[in-house]
């Protein structure tokens, strides 16, 4: 039997032009500055993606394909474990939908093919909205948030 698959959607607004938006996600240097980790490809469809650490060791994270890529509006990638890449069960997939939105842009991140309750589930759940956050706090303040921050104990 089949692992039951769930979704994860994200929406939020940001201040900014569909350009900058999608430059932010698919440009290393920019990501890297609200992410902490660089998206890396060619952004043609079919072509290779990692996911890679800001770090000395340039940890190689995420690993996936890339599925559509129509700047600047939709972005579609596979997305796995680098340690499980092996395993075509493993992975799921993310579009990135920016569309204008009067003075703003509105971006729709959503996770889709994810087996429900894996650490994948559960780690996309907490990364999305403050990796989201952060992107926006980036292309509208200039400086981004620290996304490998803790909840302070209560």
């Amino acid at each position: 039997m089949n692992p039951e698959k769930i979704s994860f959607v994200y929406v939020t607004y940001i201040r900014s032009t569909p350009e900058k938006v999608f430059d932010a996600i698919t440009r290393p240097e920019i990501a890297r500055r609200y992410w902490g980790h660089e998206n890396v490809s060619d952004w043609q469809p079919g072509a290779q993606w990692q996911h890679v650490r800001d770090d000395a060791q340039r940890t190689v994270q995420l690993v996936g394909k890339v599925v559509e890529h129509s700047p600047p509006s939709r972005l579609v990638i596979t997305w796995a474990n680098a340690s499980q890449a092996e395993d075509p069960q493993a992975y799921s997939r993310v579009a990135f939908d920016i569309v204008p939105y009067e003075d703003m842009v509105r971006l729709t991140v959503t996770h889709s093919e994810l087996e429900a309750g894996s650490g994948m589930a559960k780690g996309i759940q907490q990364g999305w909205p403050i990796v989201l956050s952060s992107l926006k706090s980036l292309l509208e303040t200039g400086q981004g948030m620290d996304v490998f921050a803790k909840p302070k104990a209560a």
